[in-house]
């Protein structure tokens, strides 16, 4: 029964074990689906199921028959149009990160965008090359396709076979990531994405934009430097611009420098008044066709000997097969550029799918990106994603649909078919400034420490792991580096958990840490003990030293003493040395007759046994000062309650650990109790044969506040109970049988049981919980 006095409620139950109150409450039986169930579900076929697998595989089904022409389409032109300018001149750029010519670039930036459009779930993002996947696909490339300094600069047919080559690989590499995911997808195993947390993506997005940046630097200094790859590469690089920095082309850092500056400038003016332009400025296209049509103007290549980006072949390639040798040296870069690219498309696509209102399907996701990855792979290009400032245009700019998206793909094709030769004076040392200027958004994220420093030290710690593994070990092994680190400090943080001991704040039947709160209550005797954490083979040991701690003994120790004691008592009484009288014990002798030491080698086995007494004509209380001397610690508490709130899950060696556990406690005469224990968790322990004679499932109860009336209850302490200072008003329940009485009946029927029980001496009923709390 609740009932509510203003803002208070009063709660009038009986006092529940998990016995008491299956007894009184019957539980439903529920039929759990077995796994022949779930595969029958899972290859049935109904009318219903085969339209919601089309849907699913093919969004656009259920996206494009309700699109708003009139009031859309405009909109999803302009966005269109901008996002491909700028993808035409990322196409470019981030070709130069995967050591090809920037030509392939635009390939990479046109056919995942038209697999995307039918069957990619977000609206918003723009699907193409992203500078991390690039410099990723890049480092495979190098590796496989290094250059080889005995081919000069005028022998064409070796570069252009080894510029063939490494198209090759980078081709390979990008259909080898799109088969992991379209696995992955289609195993709807989505889900692995989120052992990648945000600090670890930041960390390594951060430490990528470092490698991109360095490796950019050779374009704006316009100096031949030797590609590196593998652990460390990022500083041989450093050394090798170092080594020729006296070379600088001067005309392409002062170009650099200017591009930089002025997109710059510009980008934080659209930043500022992004609320009163109602288009950002395409600063981008507008500085690159300044720089291209300066540098056709004064020939800057013939003039200054800058490096340029050359002919770009008119229409597209024909595709080819992947290399399988290919497939088996990159297996791991392969799965790398998988994970990533996911997560980072996924996460934009959450942040778009939450800010527009509609829903994502993250095992889609995967099939859209690798069919995305296997389809652009095969015609020349590399890894595709989303990149962060390209969506954020096409979001910004208008765009309602992926109709957006598959206009600004249209861009790219004409540049493809059509007006590719009006680009071909353009600079390499613009392409790499504007990848520079774009890597503001993922160097920020430096601002993320301090953030993380006062809010979760090891979310910053993830962080810092992450960044160093990626800069000083390249970006796969830094990736895995981050994600197995990642991995130790959550089994850290279950295997070594925040355990504290609680008392009751209030008068009520609110429990907290002792060491939070003055008005607390804690009962004589009684010592309560929580552990926010699965119990495991891994933290087992630690969860019993924190109860060893929490009691102030080791029960262990205890026992072994006091049967160390018992067997001196039955050595003086056999020698007549010790005699019992109805006064009490006397010692007639003050000889010490074994040590602690001869006693430990003498069955030491039977010292782990409980205690028996009853061959002695005396009751020995463990608490009082024994004869001869003999010395056993003493213990201050009678009960002990292990809350289990917050315990998932119990594995067959922390079983194992806490059985063995709670029958030394036992076997000290400690009663122990599990308060809040999870009705699955508990199934389980029924299941696997944790409960015996000496632990039964009695000791579990409903939660810790009947726990704790149960136990004073039972000791016959109607003085501590009075003294638990509960709200004014009290009522009664039978302890033990809680069967068929309500709540109305049992106050009458405990005020003539308690006058019964006072003239008997027994006390075998006691007050019920009585809840009053602020709301």
């Amino acid at each position: 029964m609740i009932e509510t006095v203003g803002n208070q409620y009063v709660v009038s139950r009986p006092i529940y074990s998990e016995n008491a109150f299956h007894t009184e409450h019957e539980k439903l039986h529920r039929y759990h689906k077995t796994f022949l169930d779930h595969l029958r579900v899972f290859f049935g076929c109904s009318r219903e199921k085969a339209k919601r697998i089309a849907y699913t595989f093919f969004p656009i089904a259920s996206w494009l028959p309700m699109y708003r022409f009139k009031e859309w389409i405009l909109s999803d032109i302009v966005s269109g149009i901008s996002t491909g300018l700028v993808a035409v001149l990322q196409g470019l750029a981030f070709a130069l990160l995967v050591n090809v010519t920037p030509g392939y670039g635009l390939y990479a930036a046109f056919f995942p965008v038209i697999t995307y459009f039918f069957f990619g779930t977000s609206r918003h993002i723009s699907v193409g090359p992203f500078p991390v996947l690039s410099l990723m696909v890049g480092t495979a490339v190098l590796r496989l396709a290094p250059d080889d300094p005995s081919i000069s600069a005028n022998n064409t047919e070796a570069l252009t076979m080894l510029n063939e080559k490494r198209v090759v690989v980078a081709a390979s590499v990008t259909v080898l990531a799109g088969i992991f995911q379209l696995a992955m997808g289609l195993l709807q195993i989505g889900f692995i994405v989120i052992y990648l947390s945000d600090s670890l993506i930041s960390g390594f997005t951060t430490a990528a934009a470092i490698h991109v940046l360095v490796s950019q630097l050779k374009f704006v200094f316009g100096l031949k430097v030797e590609p590196f790859s593998g652990p460390l590469s990022l500083f041989y690089t450093l050394k090798g611009i170092f080594i020729q920095i006296t070379d600088t082309n001067i005309a392409d850092l002062v170009t650099s420098i200017i591009i930089m500056v002025v997109v710059f400038v510009v980008k934080e003016i659209n930043d500022r008044f992004k609320a009163k332009i109602p288009v950002p400025i395409p600063i981008e296209v507008i500085m690159t066709v300044i720089a291209t049509g300066v540098s056709y103007a004064l020939n800057f290549k013939d003039r200054y000997k800058v490096d340029i980006v050359g002919t770009l072949e008119k229409g597209f390639q024909p595709p080819i097969a992947p290399s399988l040798s290919v497939f088996q040296d990159c297996v791991g870069d392969g799965f790398s550029i998988a994970i990533v690219g996911f997560a980072v498309a996924f996460s934009v696509a959450k942040v778009y799918s939450v800010k527009h209102d509609y829903v994502i399907n993250g095992n889609q996701e995967l099939v859209a990106f690798g069919l995305s990855n296997i389809f652009g792979g095969c015609f020349k290009g590399f890894a595709a994603s989303t990149a962060l400032s390209r969506s954020a245009v096409q979001e910004s700019t208008g765009g309602k649909t992926q109709i957006a998206g598959i206009l600004s793909a249209i861009i790219v094709m004409i540049v493809i078919l059509a007006i590719g030769f009006l680009i071909e004076p353009l600079q390499k040392s613009v392409l790499g400034a504007l990848v520079i200027i774009n890597l503001k958004g993922m160097l920020m994220q430096f601002n993320e420490l301090p953030v993380l420093f006062r809010k979760d030290k090891y979310d910053m710690l993830v962080w810092i792991v992450t960044f160093l593994g990626a800069v000083l070990l390249g970006l796969d092994l830094g990736l895995a580096a981050g994600v197995g680190f990642e991995l130790l400090t959550v089994v850290f943080r279950a295997q070594f958990p925040k355990c504290s001991q609680i008392a009751n704040v209030g008068g009520s039947n609110i429990y907290k840490n002792r060491k939070d709160y003055k008005n607390i209550y804690e009962p004589q005797g009684v010592k309560i003990f929580r552990c926010p954490s699965p119990v495991f083979f891994a933290n087992i040991e630690f969860f019993k030293d924190k109860v060893i701690a929490a009691v102030g003994f080791n029960p262990l120790r205890i026992l072994r003493k006091r049967n160390k004691a018992l067997r001196k008592i039955r050595k003086l009484l056999s020698k007549g040395e010790l005699q019992w009288t109805p006064k009490g014990m006397i010692n007639t002798s003050n000889y010490n007759i074994d040590s602690d030491e001869e006693l430990d080698n003498n069955h030491i086995e039977e010292l782990d046994q409980p205690t028996y007494t009853a061959d002695l004509p005396i009751t020995i209380n463990w608490n009082e000062d024994l004869p001869n001397n003999i010395s056993v610690p003493k213990i201050d508490i009678h009960s002990l309650i292990l809350d289990f709130g917050a315990v998932s899950f119990i594995d067959m060696s922390g079983m194992k650990g806490l059985k063995g556990a709670l029958k030394e406690f036992l076997k000290i005469e400690v009663d122990i109790y599990i308060a809040g224990i999870d009705d699955n968790l508990l199934e389980k322990l029924e299941r696997c044969g944790f409960f015996d004679d000496e632990i039964t499932t009695s000791i579990i109860f409903l939660s810790i506040h009947d726990a704790v009336l149960h136990i004073l209850a039972k000791k016959d302490n109607m003085a501590n109970l009075n003294n638990f200072k509960e709200k004014e008003t009290r009522f009664f329940a039978n302890e033990y049988t809680n069967l068929g009485i309500s709540s109305k009946d049992f106050a009458q029927q405990e005020k003539e049981s308690f006058a019964n029980d006072k003239n008997n001496g027994l006390r075998n009923r006691a007050n019920s919980e009585t809840v009053s709390s602020a709301l």
